[in-house]
């Protein structure tokens, strides 16, 4: 009998195009009201994709974007997804105090909660801004109220990045649970496999064999990211400095196309279903 393919988890950051740390020097956060926003109907594009191929995800939703958009975020518990938090205000953990921070995850907890009807238990610090620097940050997530943390991506990279982390699931001091984005070692180095700009800088086929290579070798769950401006090639552009544009630009007219292989080339579901025993 041909054992049934392994479940990775599918996570969507949700955040609007100038939301993204990398541009914030162009969308001052109290210009945030007046830009066109676009997430709604890059959410609902992405609720389609995920429909047409039986895929269940975790939405990591910005509590800015469910108060002003409430029954996105019901259309997201209605698929069946889970509905997860990416903090309140899209401030770096890193950059806050702690008695901020908490203030900010408590606060978007509470939002999204009473819009879903649903428990709120994971969350995910934006630019997955945990790292060393801040360890405090994951009582910080503890005492909010969370389960479960996908905060720590345990590469090398000059905006984030704890490469000595662990790279699979692992429980704290204080009960929660911190899953990092996936990573295949390779040369004595954790080398990105999640998603994010790698996903549309390098060819399809590299993603897929990355995420082969951990349900294989490691005999693990991948878990995966994306946001929604990443499948909006339409969405307003800014002439910011060249390494940050490259970046935020990069072949985003191929990222849903890619997307649509990666969910027939593999089996997704909810980080909370897929890490349950974990969490």
């Amino acid at each position: 009998m041909i054992p049934a393919p392994i479940a990775n988890a599918l996570t969507i950051d949700v955040e609007d195009y100038f939301q993204v740390s990398a541009l914030a020097a162009h969308f001052p956060r109290e210009q945030w009201d007046a830009q066109p926003c676009r997430v709604e109907r890059n959410v609902d594009r992405i609720l389609d994709l995920l429909a047409r191929h039986d895929a269940r995800a975790t939405f990591f939703t910005l509590g800015w974007v469910a108060e002003r958009y409430p029954q996105l975020v019901r259309r997201i518990a209605a698929g069946g997804h889970e509905v997860a938090s990416h903090g309140y205000a899209h401030e770096r953990a890193s950059a806050q105090t702690p008695e901020v921070f908490l203030a900010d995850i408590r606060l978007a907890k509470a939002v999204l909660e009473d819009i879903s009807g649903q428990p709120v238990s994971g969350y995910r610090a934006p630019s997955f801004s945990i790292g060393a620097g801040n360890p405090w940050a994951h009582d910080c997530i503890a005492e909010a109220g969370y389960r479960y943390s996908s905060s720590v991506y345990p590469v090398r990279h000059d905006h984030y990045g704890m490469p000595d982390a662990p790279r699979f699931p692992w429980r704290l001091d204080n009960g929660l649970v911190e899953i990092p984005v996936s990573t295949v070692r390779w040369l004595g180095r954790n080398w990105p496999a999640g998603g994010g700009g790698w996903f549309r800088l390098l060819p399809y086929a590299l993603s897929r064999w990355q995420i082969a290579r951990v349900n294989r070798a490691d005999r693990r769950p991948a878990i995966f990211y994306f946001h929604p401006w990443e499948v909006d090639p339409e969405q307003p552009r800014v002439r910011a400095e060249a390494r940050a544009r490259f970046r935020h630009y990069v072949n985003l007219r191929r990222t849903e196309g890619r997307l649509a292989r990666l969910l027939a080339d593999f089996r997704w579901e909810r980080a909370d279903v897929v890490f349950r025993d974990a969490a």
